[in-house]
């Protein structure tokens, strides 16, 4: 008896159709007209002109296209560095943080001597400035130790180094100015952890959080602090002889601070407050 012939399994029809699926794809993408580039044929000045009216016009995206064509076509032409040096403050402007910090870490490594490196630097710190909420935060009803600490600390990075290599900047003046409250930023940010393990009764982990501000940030305003919780932690671990230290180094540091006088109105050792 003759037999049939035998039919495709399930397997090679799918193979076979989903071959089918990529030859079409394929064919149907071939057919779609390309999109234009407007800017072939453009010479460098013409890129970079249009890449500052873009700027002027704060058409972010657009400004970034333009320089980033600008750098890839002609990157030894006269243009290459100076584009390379505003990608990191239009990235910057366009709300893309991470590409500016990479534009301005590139733009270092490449031109560590050029004679804009120290805006470079300052862009950087500007950059993670702006991440930890800046002078708009520092206004605003956020805590200035509930902001992200590593931009902080990125940003302080930044503006030491500006501030230290390039003390001639016209960028230094304002990079001090960040710096100092920088510093109380991230010494608030020290004392308020160190609040909070004393609110979750972890009183040796408090101590040590209030140590390491008072080290770091010895002229902080958020020192105070910082030597009060010292004194209620060893307090409360019977460590007289620490709480009595920080007592009177406190008292030495702060005689009119108002945590004694809110202790003396509560009839009670100043310290207990919590």
């Amino acid at each position: 008896m003759r037999s049939l012939p035998a039919l495709p399994s399930f397997q090679a029809g799918f193979r076979l159709l989903l071959a089918f699926f990529i030859v079409f794809s394929l064919a149907a993408c071939g057919m779609l007209p390309e999109e234009k580039d407007e800017t072939l044929g453009w010479s460098a000045n013409k890129l970079y002109g249009e890449a500052k009216d873009a700027q002027a016009d704060a058409t972010w995206d657009k400004a970034a296209k333009y320089l980033e064509k600008l750098e890839a076509r002609f990157p030894y032409g006269r243009f290459a560095q100076q584009a390379q040096l505003e990608l990191g403050y239009v990235y910057w402007k366009a709300g893309e943080a991470g590409s500016a910090l990479a534009a301005c870490d590139r733009f270092i490594k490449l031109h560590p001597n050029h004679p804009a490196v120290d805006y470079a630097y300052y862009l950087k710190g500007l950059v993670n400035f702006n991440e930890d909420l800046g002078f708009a935060g520092y206004i605003s009803s956020q805590d200035a130790s509930e902001r992200d600490p590593k931009a902080a600390r990125d940003a302080f990075d930044a503006f030491r180094e500006l501030v230290t290599r390039f003390p001639k900047s016209k960028y230094t003046p304002d990079a001090i100015l960040r710096l100092n409250y920088l510093v109380n930023t991230m010494a608030a940010q020290e004392v308020h952890v160190a609040r909070y393990y004393i609110g979750r009764g972890a009183y040796i982990a408090a101590a040590n959080r209030a140590q390491n501000a008072i080290k770091t940030y010895p002229n902080a305003p958020a020192i105070e602090e910082a030597m009060f919780i010292m004194v209620v932690a060893y307090d409360n671990l019977g460590m007289n002889d620490l709480r009595d230290d920080a007592e009177r180094i406190m008292r030495k540091n702060f005689p009119e601070s108002r945590y004694y006088k809110d202790g003396l109105e509560r009839k009670r050792a100043w310290w207990k407050l919590w």
